[in-house]
């Protein structure tokens, strides 16, 4: 079955987050916080402005978001947990960024003097 938001609603999966901590200690199901980022995955037409004219939204299928901790409302779509929410209950997309090589210094070598 698909799903389609209406409006300015999105659909969003929750990514999964990490199950160790920064020290290395491995944290039971339990203790895990649920995630607040996560992967939209359908998109509503967009909000009527005040002229009745519809803006599209911000995000598109695929972007990864933060939201915050209490935001949405689940629901269960094809076996799956996802969340409905609004545009506005989503704080930023998360865009990748570059990975850079960092370059060994050449090495400069001394003429011994004779």
């Amino acid at each position: 079955m698909k799903f389609r938001p209406l409006h300015d609603r999105v659909l969003v999966e929750r990514v999964e987050s990490e199950s160790k901590t920064a020290g290395g200690i491995i944290l039971p199901d339990t203790a895990q916080e649920k995630p607040s980022e996560g992967k939209i995955v359908s998109v509503g037409s967009g909000a009527r402005n005040e002229n009745g004219d519809i803006v599209p939204l911000a995000v598109k299928a695929g972007d990864l978001v933060l939201f915050g901790k209490w935001s949405g409302t689940e629901v269960k779509v094809d076996g799956k947990d996802l969340l409905i929410m609004n545009e506005s209950d989503l704080m930023g997309i998360l865009e990748p960024t570059k990975k850079t090589k960092m370059k060994a210094p050449k090495k400069t070598t001394k003429k011994k003097k004779k």
